[in-house]
C-alpha cells in the first residue's frame, strides 16, 4: 500500500508551518525594532533512547514503562532544535531528530513462565526512526514570579513541554542462515500478522509515517546570557503498535502463499513463527489465533537528552542594560 500522511498529521504540519511563519515574521520585526523581550535560540541535543514495545522486556509479565527496558539495546538519539521565547515563561520549539531502536526476545532472562513464553517466541526487530515535532515549553517558576520582572532571573529553571510530531520508521527482522550468518528483511511487505489480508479485515496495513505526541520535562541552566544547557526527558506517545511489527495473534501461515510471491511467502512463514524447530524439528509451536503480541498497548519510545542552546541576537538580561541600550541607541525616525 502506498504510504500517505494521516489527515490529522497534515493539519498538524500546516498549523506548525503557520506558527513558524508568524514567529519568523515576529522574529524579524523584533530585531528591527530592538524589542529585547523576544529571544530565539538554536541548539543540539543527544542522549540514550529506549524502546517500549512487544519484544524483549524484563522480569515478570510485560509492562508499559521502565521495567521492560533492555539496557543492552540502548541507542543514541541526536538532533537539533530552534526555539523562540516571547517572554521568560513561555517558549515554542521546533526539533528534528534521528535515532535507532531495537527489541529482542533472546535478551530476556528466564525467571518463570511469563518470561519463558516471550523468550521462546524468539522474535526480534530493529528500525531507524526520523522525527520532527513542534512543542510548547512552559517554565512554571518564571510564570509564578512574572510580577517580579527582571528581579527574578535564576540560572536554573525547570520546565515542561508538550506538542505534536511525525516520525518515520521501517522495521526489519532477522533470520539465521545455515552457515550461522544473519540476514535482515523488511517486515512490512511480509504482512507477518495478516495486515491487509481479506481474512483479517480488522488488521489494516500500517503506514511507515505516523503521528506522535512528544511530552516531558527538564532542567535548563544558563551558563551565561548567551549559552545554556539542559537535561531533559522526552517521551513519545504513538498511535501504532507496529513499530516492532508485532501486535496481535498468529495467522494461518498458508495465507502467505495466497497473497505473497513464493520467495516472500517462504521468508514470511519463517519470521512469523521463529519457534520453528525449537521443540520438534520442522514443527512450529504456535497455531493460528494464539497470542503473538499485546494489541492493548501501542508502542512508545523515550529519551534522556543533554541539550546545549545558543541564544541569537542582542542579549540584555538586566533592566540597567536595557535602559542603557535605549538611551544610547539611535532613534528609529528623525
Amino acid at each position: 500500500m502506498k504510504n500517505h500522511l494521516h489527515p490529522l498529521m497534515k493539519k498538524g504540519i500546516f498549523a506548525l508551518a503557520l506558527c513558524l511563519c508568524l514567529f519568523t515574521k515576529s522574529f524579524s520585526q523584533h530585531f528591527i525594532f530592538g524589542n529585547e523581550n523576544f529571544k530565539a535560540e538554536v541548539g543540539l541535543n543527544f542522549g540514550p533512547t529506549f524502546f517500549l514495545g512487544d519484544l524483549g522486556g524484563g522480569k515478570g509479565y510485560g509492562t508499559k514503562f521502565v521495567k521492560d527496558i533492555n539496557l543492552s539495546v540502548t541507542k543514541l538519539m541526536k538532533g537539533g532544535f530552534v526555539s523562540v521565547y516571547p517572554n521568560n515563561w513561555l517558549g515554542f520549539r521546533l526539533a528534528g531528530q534521528y535515532t535507532y531502536v531495537e527489541g529482542r526476545d533472546d535478551l530476556i532472562h528466564n525467571y518463570g513462565s511469563d518470561e519463558l513464553y516471550r523468550k521462546q517466541r524468539n522474535l526480534d526487530f530493529k528500525s531507524d526512526i526520523w522525527e520532527v515535532y513542534g512543542a510548547v515549553e512552559l517554565f512554571p517558576l518564571m510564570l509564578m514570579h512574572q510580577n517580579m520582572g527582571d528581579d527574578y532571573a535564576p540560572r536554573l529553571r525547570p520546565y515542561l513541554f508538550a506538542g505534536v510530531g511525525a516520525f518515520h520508521f521501517n522495521p526489519v527482522g532477522s533470520l539465521t542462515n545455515p552457515d550461522g550468518s544473519t540476514t535482515w528483511y523488511d517486515l512490512k511487505p511480509l504482512h507477518t500478522e495478516g495486515e491487509g489480508f481479506a481474512e483479517y479485515p480488522d488488521r489494516k496495513e500500517y503506514s511507515l509515517t505516523q503521528m506522535n505526541i512528544p511530552y516531558g520535562g527538564g532542567l535548563k541552566y544558563f551558563v551565561s546570557d548567551r549559552t545554556n544547557i539542559s537535561l531533559e526527558v522526552l517521551y513519545r506517545k504513538t498511535f501504532t503498535d507496529y513499530i516492532d511489527d508485532v501486535s496481535t495473534y498468529y495467522i494461518d501461515p498458508s495465507l502467505f502463499d495466497k497473497y505473497l510471491s513464493p520467495a516472500d511467502a517462504a521468508i514470511a512463514k519463517k519470521i512469523n513463527d521463529k519457534t520453528d524447530g525449537i521443540y520438534v524439528a520442522g514443527s512450529s509451536r504456535y497455531t493460528p489465533g494464539v497470542q503473538r503480541g499485546n494489541p492493548n498497548n501501542t508502542d512508545a519510545y523515550f529519551s534522556f537528552l543533554f541539550k546545549i542552546g545558543f541564544r541569537l541576537g542582542p542579549i540584555y538580561e538586566s533592566s540597567f542594560e536595557r535602559r542603557a541600550m535605549r538611551q544610547t541607541s539611535c532613534p528609529h525616525r528623525y
